[in-house]
């Protein structure tokens, strides 16, 4: 629809309501404070912020011209508030409602009365017995509800003069004893039973407009007396006829005014309607009854433009409503915002029937567009500089038309503002993803907004960039699960001037990804090596282009995390056979994948403690990451009916698992986890020059069976008194019987796991990494039979160490079956091992001796130690685990001791470095 002059027209009519007073006099402060429910308040006080009045009666008493009462709305006050001082002209007293929100209204149980005041502003407040004003002048009350029930809500008598009731509710108005020039704009005006909504009786002057008033018996409202020069205009009349406590069944009227009243006054623009029989008899003037408006108008000029509306019609803020676009916004009384603080606005639906083509609104109420929201949406969002960016706004709200938008492009340039649903952009220059923004805003000023992103890019050709990194975990988190040899791809440099369409990873090891936008993947290898990475882009245009990398996977530098020794697998326990030439997966404690033993969910290697037993033949067992081919190494050698175990650390496969596999025959297999590495966490390594801790056979006698030894290990012999684990060569000698040994942390929590099998007639030895206990102790256990005890430390766990362990895919050093083998007393030296190594973990093994013995594995160009690493067997193939010093050139030294020649093989399971 086209504009109208309802700006003009409604300030015209309005009246002008006052304001809370700027400042006060000059030598008092300009507000005062009450709020009950702060401790420091007290009624003798000067009102201040810091030390309110705990009632309002006490401001009451004592506030002055141009001051304002800030009420705090937060508890009731039971309390009945008399008002009788006067502010000046242009200096009114006010009392508000101080909520942060600004509507909270103040809850005054109680009635408020106003005598003898003059320039006075009550805003925001719930009445509970209603308002009384007399001999008052200028007075705004806005606001407000009250009364209820029977009860006269509002009463303004006794000659006031100027009283504006405004935005409010209440229950039964009179306005009586010679009250002039009263206004009542914009309210709900409820009937009480058996009397009118208002009566004005004597009151020359009364303007009513723009209210709703709802009857239930009785005249809706009465002008009686010498009530001349009243007004009744753009109000909303609803009558109740079947009320069950009417104390007639007889036509309810909607206004009655006498003849003494009848003198100029004027009755227009308003509507009439109700429910039930008999129908609503709008007018009685000047003691006649008038059934329509036509009738009305016809005998006495007045309510041209009213409207009756038929029995239960919708009447009030919908659509359909005639209240709608239809008032005079020049009648007097008129205010610019309604009962709710909303604006008059125009519904562009509707044709504006009112005064001079006005749109304001019949009743208390503006009909409103709800704005419930608005979706901006974008051709293109993405492009090269220079391409016209056209932004579309799809408003949900009821009026067509109705709306302003927005457009703010978020590069800086003034934004767009039109009723227009599109508005157009160039960018003049590059915007990576730069917020665009659309508001829309109704003409009651409600606004939505939405907002999405933009990408403008330099123009160009397609450019694929692309560069890969490690992924390394950074916490000990169950939950997350960052696996080993992981990788991020990122491909946020290319430069692609038009929207991906796709993008295509091949990743070098027969794995490829697919994805629809740039951006990026990560992707995890199953085992270490060198893979060129492929990236492809092609855009909307159909353009391609193509980026490769070559990158180098490796296990990363980790530190040590010691746990209490558990038992993670047993096949004795759930029948499970281990058959040479099949794989077995064992699942570690990777996060939550065992319930019993959360650990990190990105552990690298791990330690455990693996033993064989029951084998139906000679064979040996390998242990490696899962998801890779099986190495040509070994962990564990066992003869046909024995036991054998061995410590073995392996890296972890990318699904949590390692496998185990016989070489030959069938077995039963036990699993003992002892600890793990992982990147960011953990214990530095300090290798040691193997150095004997305890030796049973010269102190302290064999251990007897069912029997422990606590031996003191941190804070002796080199090793710091903070270290948190310690590795140890654990070889028993002397054995009486078959049985086992635990060396453990804690001695009052021996854990039902082993370190070391023992048989009668034979040494054997077992490298173990053991938690330091309490007073830097660790203890010994052997569960039957008697046996000496060797401990020698090759090395200790603490913050303050110096190597990180680099995990490797067991791979073989040295084999001297291909290369002689050693005599008694002779050393080998094995080489490979990475430049900068500072120490080593190896798997050794001794076999085809021809007489008892034992290895001793050293750093290269270092003097050799007098302990041992492993004890050779004639007959037996015998591996150990053993963590090493490595000299220069990245070599280590094994010494033959001169119990008889032997082959040594030689296994690399991980090496540490500083830094």
């Amino acid at each position: 629809m086209r504009p109208t002059r309802m700006v003009v027209l409604l300030t015209a009519g309005l009246v002008t309501l006052l304001g809370v007073p700027a400042a006060a006099a000059a030598d008092a402060p300009a507000t005062l404070y009450v709020n009950k429910s702060d401790a420091n308040c007290s009624d003798t006080g000067s009102g201040a912020q810091a030390a309110p009045f705990c009632t309002i009666s006490a401001a009451a008493r004592i506030v002055g011209p141009g001051q304002t009462v800030r009420i705090d709305p937060g508890q009731p006050y039971d309390e009945a508030v008399t008002i009788d001082r006067s502010g000046e002209p242009g200096k009114p007293i006010a009392f508000v409602s101080g909520a942060a929100d600004g509507y909270s209204r103040v809850d005054l149980g109680k009635g408020l009365t106003l005598t003898g005041a003059g320039h006075v502003v009550v805003r925001g407040m719930y009445v509970g017995d209603g308002i009384r004003v007399s001999r008052s002048t200028d007075v705004e009350l806005d606001r407000i509800q009250s009364g209820g029930g029977e009860l006269d809500g509002l009463v303004i008598g006794e000659g006031s003069a100027d009283v504006r009731f405004t935005r409010g509710s209440v229950w039964g108005v009179r306005v009586e004893g010679g009250a002039r020039g009263t206004v009542l704009s914009r309210n709900e005006l409820n009937g009480t039973l058996g009397s009118s909504n208002v009566a004005v009786v004597d009151a020359p002057g009364t303007v009513i407009t723009n209210n709703d008033f709802s009857a239930l018996c009785g005249a809706t409202v009465s002008f009686g007396g010498a009530s001349t020069g009243s007004a009744l205009f753009n109000n909303v009349i609803f009558s109740e006829s079947t009320h069950s406590g009417c104390r007639s069944a007889g036509p309810r009227g909607g206004v009655d005014v006498s003849q003494s009243a009848a003198e100029g006054t004027r009755v227009d623009y308003n509507v009439f309607s109700g429910h039930g029989t008999p129908a609503v008899n709008p007018y009685t003037w000047a003691g006649k009854a008038y059934p329509s408006p036509a009738a009305f108008q016809s005998a006495t000029g007045q309510g041209a433009h009213d409207i009756l509306a038929p029995d239960g019609y919708k009447v009030g803020a919908m659509d359909g409503s005639p209240t709608i676009d239809s008032a005079d916004a020049t009648a007097p009384g008129v205010l610019p915002t309604d009962i709710h603080g909303k604006p008059a606005t125009d519904d562009p639906r509707v044709p504006n029937t009112g005064k001079d083509g006005g749109y304001l609104d019949r009743g208390a109420r503006e009909t409103q567009d709800y704005l419930k929201g608005v979706r901006l949406d974008l051709d293109p969002y993405w492009a090269p500089v220079g391409t016209t960016v056209k932004a579309t706004a799809t408003a949900d709200n009821r009026w067509p038309g109705a709306l302003t938008f927005h457009y703010d492009f978020g590069d800086g340039t003034a934004p767009t503002v039109t009723r227009a649903t599109t508005a157009e952009h160039v960018y003049s220059a590059p915007c990576a993803w730069c917020a665009v923004k659309v508001s829309a805003v109704s003409g009651a000023g409600e606004t939505v907004s939405d907002a999405k992103s933009t990408n403008v890019t330099a123009a160009g050709p397609l450019t694929a960039a692309l560069a890969v990194d490690p992924v390394l975990p950074t916490s000990d988190n169950p939950i997350g699960h960052t696996p080993p040899l992981s990788v991020d791809v990122k491909t946020a440099a290319s430069v692609t001037p038009w929207p991906v369409e796709s993008v295509d990873f091949d990743f070098g090891d027969g794995a490829t990804s697919h994805q629809t936008g740039l951006s990026g993947t990560s992707h995890t290898y199953a085992r270490p090596g060198e893979y060129k990475v492929t990236f492809t882009v092609r855009d909307v245009k159909g353009a391609t282009s193509t980026a490769t990398r070559s990158v180098k996977v490796d296990y990363a530098p980790s530190g040590y995390v010691a746990t209490a020794p558990f038992r993670l697998l047993d096949t004795r326990a759930n029948g499970t056979v281990l058959w040479g030439g099949s794989p077995t997966a064992v699942t570690l404690p990777v996060g939550i994948t065992v319930p019993d033993h959360v650990l990190s969910g990105s552990m690298a290697a791990a330690v455990l403690n693996v033993t064989v037993t029951g084998a139906t033949e000679d064979t040996h067992l390998s242990v490696w990451p899962s998801g890779q081919p099986r190495p040509a190494t070994s962990n564990v050698n066992v003869r046909a009916g024995g036991t054998s175990a061995n410590t073995v650390t392996v890296p972890v496969g990318a699904d949590g698992k390692v496998s185990a596999q016989l070489n030959s025959g069938k077995a039963a297999l036990v699993v003992d986890f002892v600890g793990y590495y992982q990147p960011g966490i953990g214990q530095r390594f300090s290798p040691i020059t193997p150095t004997r801790v305890v030796d049973t056979r010269t102190a302290g006698g064999a251990l007897g069976g069912g029997q422990t030894r606590t031996v003191k290990v941190a804070g002796v012999n080199g090793i710091p008194a903070d270290a948190t684990a310690v590795a140890f060569n654990l070889t028993g000698t002397g054995s009486t019987e078959n049985a086992h040994v635990i060396a453990y942390a804690d001695p009052d929590k021996r854990p039902a796991t082993s370190n070391l099998n023992l048989e009668p007639g034979k040494d054997k030895s077992n490298q173990a990494i053991v938690p330091v206990g309490p007073d830097g102790t660790i203890t010994l256990y052997t569960n039957t039979g008697s046996t000496h005890l060797i401990l020698d430390a090759v090395g200790w766990y603490a913050k303050d160490a110096k190597a990180l362990f680099t995990p490797v895919v067991p791979r073989r050093l040295a084999d001297t079956r291909t290369t002689g083998k050693p005599a008694p007393g002779a050393t080998t030296t094995v080489t490979g091992l990475p430049e900068g190594a500072v120490g080593a973990a190896l798997n050794v093994t001794a076999t085809d001796s021809t007489g008892p013995g034992f290895l001793t594995v050293y750093a290269y160009g270092t003097t050799r130690p007098g302990a041992s690493s492993l004890n050779t067997r004639p007959g037996d193939t015998v591996p150990n685990h053993v963590t090493t010093p490595v000299g220069d050139g990245g070599r280590v030294s094994v010494w033959n001791s001169y119990g008889g020649s032997t082959h040594v093989i030689t296994d690399l399971l991980g090496y540490f470095t500083q830094g």
